[in-house]
């Protein structure tokens, strides 16, 4: 559980107005206990029949706050509730945030529709199939096949393991009524325009509006209101008076009222907000093609966003948890983040808008390819189209979140299709934000930027004419909490040993991020991760949200730049991981004095560094090693440098044990996936020399992959900027 879940309740579950772009002053939430019965295909509607189950709404049925906590294709859900009286005569509306994925509405037994989408809103008017006083059933029939079928689904799938995760099926956003006039306001589009300081917006209506009239009251700072007017469903130009810049450092946010007007009477009325900024490629004053954040090169770095916790999978325990994450990613130094695989709640992203964070918005993969795969796919008519229809669902129900600066339209391949047709259509649907045709893998040189995963990385593409360098996903490093795990099972792309060997990795990992910034021309990186998520353990936090897992402070500021404390690498004696370097080697155990420099090695074989099996993880095997043990010498030349800034360069699998001058400098236990820097003890520190040295290494191997490489480093204080 995380610390939030103490503060959920029957009777205060998301108790908050759930549309902060589209507010209304009367609505009614219906979040709480439900009625629930697991179904099958072919079931009729339990038309007044109680269920057996109770489910607290919104928390899908497999989370541990739904109070279920099992798996399931379809559902039924059952609530009885009573309209307020001084709605009467009003037409009434009963919305639902998201619900996954397909959803069959009734009321008093009368069918309203079907909806399909596990991300997107949507609502019924339910006027006429009200009784005119008392109880009203409302039935929500659910089919979800999560990874049976081809719909958007993000990471979801029946057997959770690896970067997959356990599915949500049914209702996981916030279900509410509200009462409106038979003409009122169905949707904002809201479009700043920073260049001719105007921002753009579009009042679309239902009912009759002929003859009405729009009003706007737009309020920035105290005392700079202004009103401007115009017709329903047409788009309306209002010209600011003085034009103030969201962005990340200043996140200034105009408040908006808009009214649909009967003359002087306001028929229908509601209050909304927007944000002034600009994105856009182009070049920096070096002629780097760059991504601009209101004209000027913003370098953004941020966190791999999956949006899942422990208690409640899809869905946060509570407002204040949702706004905690994005907090702590500010103040942990980043500007950015990029939403993997998901939508949030429009109150995520609002809270990203009031609190200056850029995101980066996926577009939840499905179809097969959902994980890795080469090339494009060929979807079915049916499967395009949804996929199509939910896009567009997307970018319709998010585009006036300033937050939001670019579309991310496929990840690493999964289950990608026309890339080029797609972008170039999301390009002219939205041409407010960029379009990431891609984030790694499958580049098909189109949209606004080329994207790349490396693993643990740093790296960067180069930037092109058109198109910005980002690093999509790189990092990973894990470390398991105890006490603070979702399985036993854990793992992450390079392991780390505790929160400092984790804070040294991670520091260096970002300082190369900044130092490609000016190298390469990289404008944008995404580390994996914010917290970690199941069997994941390489977030910065833990799943639960309750360790910070780096020092905080030191990762704030090598978030921010500030990376001078940060030791520079330099290569003293090479290992074998660029070049191969000869070794002496041998599998039969040698005589006790094998690690001394004066010994007699003739009779051993000799071999290209690294020595191991191929698919060890981090391995560059270029001599195949598969005994038990194995035994190495080699000679190697040290230039003058300072003995105390040298460490051992080292990637064993499993138990290693390396001698320098016959004085053993390190022994090491288990195995690492990668190479990391090990300290030398003072005693063989002290018998380096200038010139002429010698290494000695055995390694032991049990089980799994193995590998052994070693080679020395220089860890040198990096020059103030």
């Amino acid at each position: 559980m995380t610390p939030w879940a103490k503060d959920v309740t029957p009777a205060r579950v998301h108790p908050e107005y759930p549309r902060p772009q589209m507010v209304r002053e009367k609505w009614q939430n219906l979040n709480g206990l439900w009625q629930l019965a697991f179904a099958k295909q072919g079931n009729e509607p339990p038309f007044g029949n109680k269920l057996s189950e109770r489910i607290l709404v919104p928390f899908p049925v497999e989370s541990a706050l739904s109070g279920i906590m099992k798996p399931a294709e379809r559902l039924w859900y059952r609530r009885v509730f009573a309209v307020p009286k001084e709605w009467a005569g009003q037409r009434v509306l009963l919305h639902f945030g998201a619900v996954d994925w397909e959803a069959t509405v009734w009321i008093n037994g009368k069918k309203l529709g079907n909806h399909q989408g596990g991300y997107d809103a949507f609502h019924f008017d339910i006027t006429e199939v009200l009784k005119p006083t008392g109880e009203q059933e409302l039935i929500v029939g659910v089919w979800d096949p999560t990874d049976n079928g081809t719909q958007p689904r993000g990471k979801q799938v029946k057997k959770p393991g690896g970067i997959f995760y356990t599915p949500t099926t049914g209702i996981w956003q916030t279900v509410w009524m509200e009462p409106v006039h038979v003409a009122h306001i169905e949707s904002l589009k809201i479009v700043p325009d920073v260049s001719n300081g105007k921002v753009l917006v579009t009042v679309m209506t239902q009912g009759i509006t002929k003859g009405l009239s729009t009003t706007f009251r737009v309020a920035g700072d105290p005392g700079d209101e202004l009103v401007a007017s115009g017709e329903p469903d047409k788009q309306i130009a209002i010209a600011l008076q003085k034009v103030k810049l969201w962005s990340p450092d200043a996140p200034f946010l105009y408040d908006l009222e808009v009214s649909l007007m009967d003359r002087a009477k306001v028929v229908d009325s509601v209050k909304s907000y927007f944000g002034m900024r600009k994105i856009q490629v182009g070049k920096d004053e070096k002629g780097t093609t760059r991504i601009l954040l209101n004209g000027k090169f913003f370098f953004q770095v941020g966190p791999l966003d999956q949006g899942f916790w422990p208690d409640g999978l899809y869905t946060a325990p509570t407002d204040e948890a949702l706004k905690y994450d994005i907090e702590i990613t500010k103040k942990l130094g980043f500007n950015m983040t990029r939403k993997h695989v998901k939508v949030e709640p429009d109150r995520w992203y609002y809270l990203c808008d009031k609190l200056g964070l850029l995101v980066w918005q996926d577009m939840p993969s499905g179809d097969k390819g959902v994980g890795p795969g080469k090339g494009e796919i060929t979807r079915t008519p049916v499967s395009a189209k949804q996929y199509e229809l939910e896009l567009k669902r997307m970018i319709d129900g998010l585009q006036n979140h300033p937050s939001i600066i670019m579309w991310v339209l496929f990840n690493e391949g999964w289950g990608q299709y026309d890339t080029v047709r797609l972008t170039n259509w999301t390009k002219q649907y939205d041409p407010s934000r960029l379009v990431n045709c891609a984030s790694g893998w499958n580049d098909m040189r189109t949209g606004d930027v080329h994207d790349i995963h490396v693993y643990p990385g740093p790296g960067s593409p180069d930037p092109e004419p058109g198109r910005a360098a980002v690093l999509g996903e790189f990092g990973g490093l894990g470390l398991p909490v105890e006490g603070h795990l979702w399985t036993n099972k854990h793992w992450g792309y390079r392991g780390t040993k505790d929160k400092e060997d984790l804070t040294r990795k991670y520091e260096r990992l970002l300082a190369g991020v900044w130092k490609l910034k000016d190298q390469k021309g990289l404008s944008a990186a995404v580390y994996t991760q914010t917290t970690d998520v199941e069997t994941e353990a390489n977030g910065l936090l833990t799943y639960d949200r309750a360790v910070i897992k780096v020092d905080f402070e030191r990762a704030a500021a090598v978030n921010k730049g500030n990376y001078s404390h940060v030791p520079e690498v330099k290569v003293v004696v090479p290992t074998s991981q660029q070049k191969g370097i000869p070794w002496r080697f041998t599998f039969q155990k040698p005589p006790d004095d094998w690690y001394q420099p004066v010994f007699d090695d003739a009779a051993w074989q000799e071999g290209i560094g690294g020595f191991g099996t191929k698919g060890t993880p981090g391995a560059v095997v270029r001599t195949e090693w598969k005994t038990d043990n194995i035994w190495l010498r080699r000679n190697f030349t040290l230039p003058e440098v300072a003995a105390e800034n040298l460490f051992l360069l080292l990637h064993h699998d499993e138990d290693a044990e390396i001698y320098i001058n016959g004085v053993l400098a390190a022994k090491v236990e288990d195995f690492i996936t990668d190479y990391d820097e090990v300290p030398i003890a003072a005693e063989a520190r002290a018998a380096l020399k200038l010139g002429k040295n010698h290494f000695a290494v055995h390694c032991r191997q049990t089980k799994g992959g193995q590998y052994i490489d070693v080679g020395l480093v220089e860890l040198k204080k990096r020059a103030l900027r």
